[in-house]
């Protein structure tokens, strides 16, 4: 059943092939379809367009199907094409014909939109409480090792000495500048559409200020045309956000799978987080890596896929859209659980000892070495052919001492700097705000 439907009825197989997926993902947007109806009905009652009356019955019962939207009662039946429509036909099965009245000065199209960023919204900021929770496991972990010493690699050759602080601590701060990047995305979503109807906006007096603050959102979208263009802009920025996540998640699994090799044999897992071979008994794989890995490579591919849908869309509306949701929506629960299993295999990670006493890591030490001699008035170039002479010659001889102290280094990793650093990301978030206004406009 389509409300805008006229005369004439589409032919099933086009029915089938144009609803698709949609009203699967519709579910998701079921609460935020309601508390931006809420917002609207609230609206069209202030600028005179429903009675006082009218608009407490349809708010009251909005808050209703609001409770069913979160516990899974709600459901769009088979013969309803889409979440909007469903609300609708509930409010006007109860309400009669102030349930009709609900859709004045608006669209389908401004409300997908709002809908969509309510969404983004709430799914970033459930996103962000998830990275902190691993960029808190990162340091705890770079804390409890930053004196147990590992191969650092350039190029997959011995480079330098490192640390287990200092490697888990470099995807610490890595979070925190990918949570910027997050936070960039979360602006854009929290822009306001609803209003913009069409995409050319309504012969209504709408007041699209105050839904914009009773929704909590930062600003509008004020020019109506741009607010129909976020569509498929709003997905593919908040999609290169989660694609940076998820490279800092992918680069990290690679690290473990690599150091988890018997060639590296720089850390183990208890064998209930691994798994084993059909004919091998001694294997012990890394599948939780690998697989975090390959989820996460999906979504790097996200931000592209997304451009690719819509490069060549002019302005307006086009049904290209609506396909949007189907590669989105899921990349934010797999990032979730990326993120979710990599700590649980972080928090039970069993580090080596002692690995850079073994003699095939002595060359480790030879810019140590140089530097040693450049302490002494050697002048730098000097002191490295002096070194490198001693090494093609076979009799370079290494101390195992570091003395790093910089800022950043070994021996000063500046965990409570970069701490931080992800403190002032997070106060940039305005989720207080956000939740002060939802709750007031539910009570």
């Amino acid at each position: 059943m389509k409300l805008w439907q006229k005369d004439k009825s589409a032919l099933a197989e086009v029915e089938k092939f144009t609803v698709g997926e949609d009203r699967a993902f519709d579910l998701l947007l079921a609460p935020f379809d309601v508390l931006g109806s809420i917002a609207h009905v609230k609206m069209l009652s202030r600028v005179g367009l429903l009675d006082a009356g009218e608009a407490d019955l349809l708010v009251q019962e909005l808050k209703h199907i609001y409770a069913t939207t979160l516990d899974s009662q709600f459901v769009i039946r088979e013969d309803v094409e889409d979440v909007h429509s469903q609300v609708e036909l509930i409010l006007t099965g109860k309400l009669g014909d102030a349930g009709k009245k609900i859709h004045s000065g608006r669209s389908r199209n401004d409300q997908v939109l709002v809908d969509i960023k309510l969404f983004l919204r709430y799914e970033l900021e459930v996103l962000v409480r998830e990275v902190k929770d691993c960029f808190d496991l990162l340091q705890t972990q770079s804390e409890k090792y930053k004196d147990h010493l590992l191969p650092g690699y350039t190029h997959l050759q011995i480079a330098m000495p490192s640390s287990f602080g200092l490697w888990l601590g470099a995807y610490a701060e890595s979070l925190a500048d990918d949570l910027l990047t997050v936070q960039s995305a979360y602006r854009v979503a929290n822009k306001n559409p609803l209003g913009s109807a069409a995409g050319y906006g309504s012969s209504f007096p709408l007041n699209r200020r105050l839904t914009t603050e009773l929704l909590g959102f930062e600003d509008l979208n004020y020019n109506v045309v741009y607010a129909q263009m976020g569509r498929g802009k709003t997905e593919r920025i908040v999609a290169q956000a989660l694609a940076n996540v998820a490279a800092t998640l992918a680069r990290l699994a690679m690290d473990v799978c690599l150091y988890m090799n018997q060639n590296f044999g720089f850390i183990s897992f208890p064998d209930e987080l691994t798994t084993g071979s059909s004919i091998m008994p001694h294997k012990k794989n890394p599948d939780v890596f690998e697989l975090i890995r390959s989820y996460c490579n999906q979504i790097q591919a996200l931000p592209n896929e997304i451009a690719m849908m819509t490069v060549n869309l002019p302005s307006g509306y086009h049904r290209d859209l609506q396909l949007l949701k189907t590669h989105l929506f899921p990349a934010f629960q797999n990032l979730r659980d990326c993120l979710q299993m990599t700590c649980l295999m972080l928090s039970r990670m069993q580090v080596k000892e002692h690995i850079l006493e073994d003699e095939k890591y002595r060359y480790l030490f030879s810019v140590e070495a140089v530097n040693r001699l450049v302490l002494q008035g050697v002048p730098f170039r000097d002191a490295y052919r002096e070194v490198g002479r001693s090494i093609e010659a076979g009799t370079f001889s290494y101390e195992g001492e570091l003395h790093h102290t910089h800022e950043g280094s070994i021996g000063n990793l500046c965990n409570d700097e970069i701490r931080s650093m992800m403190d002032k990301v997070l106060k940039g978030f305005p989720f207080d705000k956000v939740k002060a206004a939802l709750e007031k406009l539910l009570h």
